[in-house]
């Protein structure tokens, strides 16, 4: 009789929190939703300056490429009179 009762408080005890339960599985999904959204904006910010590095570094090699370098020391002495 004892356990018929303990099933009976279990069965009926979701019922009674399910409005609660609800709310608590709407709030996860909502927070979830904001997770993602501040990780597709952090990832796009992670790409954007990547590619900015990428781009610098890439200008930077080409002005240290041999034949601009040369060009520069070419125009560095003209100004200086060297």
């Amino acid at each position: 009789m004892i356990q018929q009762r303990r099933d009976a408080t279990v069965e009926a005890r979701p019922d009674a929190d399910e409005p609660d339960d609800r709310r608590q599985i709407a709030a996860l999904e909502k927070r979830v939703e904001e997770l993602e959204a501040l990780l597709e904006a952090f990832q796009d910010s992670v790409h954007r300056e990547t590619t900015r590095q990428r781009n610098e570094l890439a200008a930077l090699a080409k002005k240290i490429e041999a034949p601009e370098m040369a060009r520069a020391l070419g125009r560095y002495s003209q100004k200086r009179g060297l």
